[in-house]
């Protein structure tokens, strides 16, 4: 404890279930501040205890509403730089507006490098985050960036379910972006894998196309990083059973779920949904049967130490 006096876990109010798990993991409480929001919507932050000499790390993911927790945490950075924290790490288990990361076509913005400036010029001296939706995006940021992974979680209870050398079992990608993430599990439960290939019409809306890889008799597990409307997910599963597959399990890292994603997981052939605490659960999702939610707590938890004591971090990142 007295090593760990000069490190203060503070929280949004994005997650504050997350944060506490995450501090309760470290051995410490979390440190005292007020978020004040103004009639007219405007938010201020207050630091309810010194931070002078300390490093500090705000735990905030920038889900739905995205804009308004973006704000906030940029708010508690300036706040503690201003209050003479020697270091302050944003700890962004979701980092929205990733999948913003490129011009698809003539005048788009490239947001997820404007936000990436915010922090920077809000005073992050370091950004800790979980499964980006793109890798170079840590490119685009001018301070270190530790993007965790969030496979060996997933892995492990799919071994608890005795997937593991399991014959019968099919590792799926979702599309062709996917695939690193897909033959990463794969290696670790020593499953073949398949991708499906798909056409996307407009955002949110796919078509499955075709099924590259061998599914049928087999249990397929559809591996994604993000289920925003779950409109890929679903449709996914429903063309790996019409194929063939015996049954259909899912996960990802960051269960958005907006608009009627909770709906057609209800009503689809998935028969588990597997997903991590990096986003809150709204109260329609926590009631379906079939979402089995992991934690991330004690894997943040131990990056914190790690980074707080100068330790390497990158040992997390080892897919064993």
């Amino acid at each position: 404890m007295e090593q760990m006096c000069k490190l203060k876990l503070f929280t949004g109010s994005a997650h504050v279930e997350l944060a506490k798990e995450i501090a309760g993991a470290c051995g410490i409480s979390l440190a005292k501040s007020s978020l004040i929001t103004f009639s007219d919507g405007e938010k201020s932050v207050r630091i309810d205890e010194s931070v002078r000499g300390c490093d500090a790390f705000i735990i905030q993911p920038t889900c739905s509403p995205s804009a308004e927790y973006l704000m906030e945490v940029l708010i508690y950075i300036d706040a503690l730089k201003r209050a003479s924290a020697r270091s302050v790490t944003a700890v962004i288990p979701y980092f929205g507006y990733a999948r913003q990361d490129r011009k698809s076509k003539a005048r788009d913005p490239i947001t997820a490098k404007l936000v990436a400036n915010l922090f920077t010029v809000a005073g992050a001296d370091r950004v800790l985050t979980m499964d980006l939706h793109a890798r170079q995006i840590q490119g685009f940021f001018d301070i270190p960036v530790d993007n965790l992974e969030a496979n060996n979680i997933l892995a492990e209870y799919f071994i608890g379910l005795g997937f593991r050398d399991h014959k019968d079992i099919v590792i799926v990608s979702p599309d062709n972006g996917g695939i690193t993430r897909a033959r990463n599990l794969a290696v670790v439960l020593n499953a073949p894998l398949a991708i499906i290939d798909k056409r996307r019409s407009c955002p949110n809306e796919m078509e499955v196309m075709n099924v590259i890889g061998d599914i049928k008799g087999r249990i397929a597990i559809m591996t994604d990083d993000i289920i925003d409307t779950a409109g890929t997910i679903t449709r996914g599963a429903e063309a790996l059973m019409n194929m063939g597959a015996r049954s259909v399990y899912a996960s990802c890292v960051h269960p958005v779920l907006s608009g009627p994603a909770v709906e057609r997981i209800a009503t689809s052939v998935i028969k588990e949904l597997v997903v991590t605490n990096t986003i809150p659960l709204s109260k329609q999702a926590k009631a379906l049967d079939n979402i089995k939610v992991l934690s991330v707590g004690k894997l943040f938890a131990e990056a914190i130490r790690r980074i707080y004591e100068h330790r390497s971090v990158s040992a997390l990142f080892d897919l064993d």
